[in-house]
């Protein structure tokens, strides 16, 4: 069977099974390109190509995986983000684009300048903290990553060892960002769970059904974690240090009112490139 024909036949068995046709062309572009290890752009070349029957096999045995409602980053079992590669699977979620930019607004911020320590609270796959400090490297700064889920620090930690970071970050095993010593970051960052309980049982399967529902269910409003690291952030962060969240789309005002009464200043809350307010962020006087 030829590249192109198997391209053809994953995404009509994709479309069989309840894809949308755009969407299954893009996931078996994506499945065969890092199978073959070559770019999207180089799998057009490609296409006449005769690939062997076992790798047929391995890939049809990943398109039923997807079509299954396995999200393709665990069929794949790594995935980039931010100039890195991370190992994928089920004990943590999923790195999403949006918190990709939530990198970017640390390293294009005043106080990114001048940190000298940086704790990731919820680190799970670790994406969020290595991308900061790969790009820290050669550096003296320091990086923490604090994890309730033992099963998805581990994933991190086994990340932090592939991309050689592995002295760099140190790696806690806790509930928030109050295992952290007083007055000890320049730096809080969270992804946290933000998706009101309810909520959580409307999710999609395939995120529901794979990805783990404690990275997913943020309480009764959503907002029951944020608010616990907006308050420790109050005796854990420095004096000017910054707190930088990812949120729900409805939550913006919300988060606002929240770090202003805690007593954070110069809050901001921004939107992410589809326009929903996706980041919040303060700084403790």
């Amino acid at each position: 069977m030829t590249v192109e024909r198997l391209l053809e036949a994953g995404a009509a068995y994709l479309c069989r099974h309840g894809m949308e046709a755009e969407e299954a062309q893009s996931q078996a572009r994506i499945l065969l390109s890092e199978v073959l290890n070559c770019s999207l752009s180089a799998l057009t070349l490609q296409a006449k190509r005769v690939l062997e029957e076992a790798l047929v096999q391995r890939l049809r045995e990943q398109f039923k995986r997807i079509a299954s409602g396995e999200p393709i980053q665990y069929v794949l079992g790594t995935w980039p983000f931010h100039n890195i590669t991370l190992r994928t699977d089920a004990r943590a979620l999923i790195p999403r684009p949006e918190t990709e930019e939530l990198v970017e607004r640390i390293l294009r911020s005043e106080v990114w300048a001048r940190a000298e320590h940086i704790a990731d609270i919820g680190t799970g796959t670790g994406a969020i903290i290595l991308a900061l400090a790969h790009a820290a490297r050669g550096t003296n700064r320091r990086f923490t990553a604090v994890d309730l889920s033992e099963a998805a620090l581990s994933l991190a930690q086994e990340n932090a060892q592939a991309l050689g970071l592995s002295d760099v970050v140190t790696f806690i095993h806790g509930n928030g960002a109050g295992v952290l010593p007083a007055c000890s970051c320049d730096i809080l960052v969270s992804n946290p769970p933000y998706i009101a309980t309810a909520e959580v049982n409307q999710l999609p399967s395939h995120i529901l059904d794979h990805e783990p529902r404690m990275a997913l269910d943020g309480g009764a409003d959503g907002l029951d974690i944020l608010r616990q690291i907006i308050l420790d952030g109050t005796q854990v962060l420095k004096p000017s240090g910054r707190l930088f969240f990812e949120i729900g789309d409805e939550q913006g005002l919300s988060m606002q009112r929240l770090l202003e009464r805690a007593g954070y200043a110069d809050v901001v809350v921004a939107r992410d490139f589809a326009g929903h307010h996706r980041y919040a962020e303060g700084s403790l006087l």
